[in-house]
């Protein structure tokens, strides 16, 4: 299978999953709501008064169908003229009572079974993807410093890329790609700077900036061999 397509199936199944999770709260939350406007009306209807009290408290309790809403949803007097569609009672002072529940508490009513497996899924599939690409994906291993041919890019022993020039980037594959990890001066010359006569300067120049970078992310470090060479070895 192509890695697009995987990526697919991975982002369908991700978006399958929130979706399922978002719709299960919401028809929970339309249940919860039908449930604590029935209470408080009939809390409100049976005190005859909009006082919050204990007994109100008690009352509205007892009226609620859903178990786990007793003692987590909340009874409050709020002025504001046009109370939220969850049930309220206004009375004639302007008062308004309203009947409430945390995200949290309507969350945890509601069937997440259906999304829990969906992210299941998700995250089953996602790793495999993740173990088939770094299978697929060969990687040339020296002194803790990791290059993969697919990619271009070089990695330390953490996973982390290391970040090289393109002319460093080329000068490290070559050793990388040579057995004895050893490259003569005329090689690199002629393989980074082909038109140039003289290109001694620069080479200097590139391996000078190059080594520090490979001693901080590795165990390597290049060696000149008078002049003639260079070799990258473990320290």
């Amino acid at each position: 299978m192509k890695q697009k397509y995987a990526v697919v199936i991975l982002l369908a199944l991700i978006c399958a999953s929130g979706l399922t999770s978002f719709k299960s709260y919401q028809a929970t939350e339309r249940i919860v709501a039908e449930d604590m406007v029935y209470a408080l009306t009939k809390a409100l209807a049976e005190q005859q008064s909009d006082v919050i009290s204990s007994d109100t408290i008690r009352v509205f309790n007892s009226y609620l169908k859903l178990e786990q809403l007793r003692g987590n949803a909340v009874l409050a007097v709020t002025t504001r003229q046009e109370g939220p569609q969850t049930g309220d009672h206004q009375s004639g002072t302007g008062l308004r009572c309203e009947a409430r529940c945390s995200a949290a508490t309507i969350f945890l009513l509601s069937d997440q079974r259906p999304a829990s497996i969906l992210w299941t899924m998700a995250i089953l599939w996602g790793l495999y993807c993740f173990w088939r690409y770094r299978k697929q994906v060969p990687l040339m291993v020296f002194g803790g410093l990791a290059y993969s041919e697919h990619e271009g890019r070089f990695y330390n022993t953490m996973g982390k890329q290391v970040r090289l020039t393109p002319m460093q980037l080329q000068l490290m594959e070559m050793f990388f790609r040579s057995e004895s990890h050893q490259l003569t001066k005329t090689e690199i010359c002629d393989a980074l700077w082909p038109k140039k006569d003289d290109a001694n300067d620069t080479l200097y120049t590139l391996i000078r900036r190059l080594k520090p970078i490979i001693e901080a992310h590795s165990d390597l470090m290049i060696e000149s061999d008078r002049g003639r060479a260079y070799e990258l070895k473990i320290k």
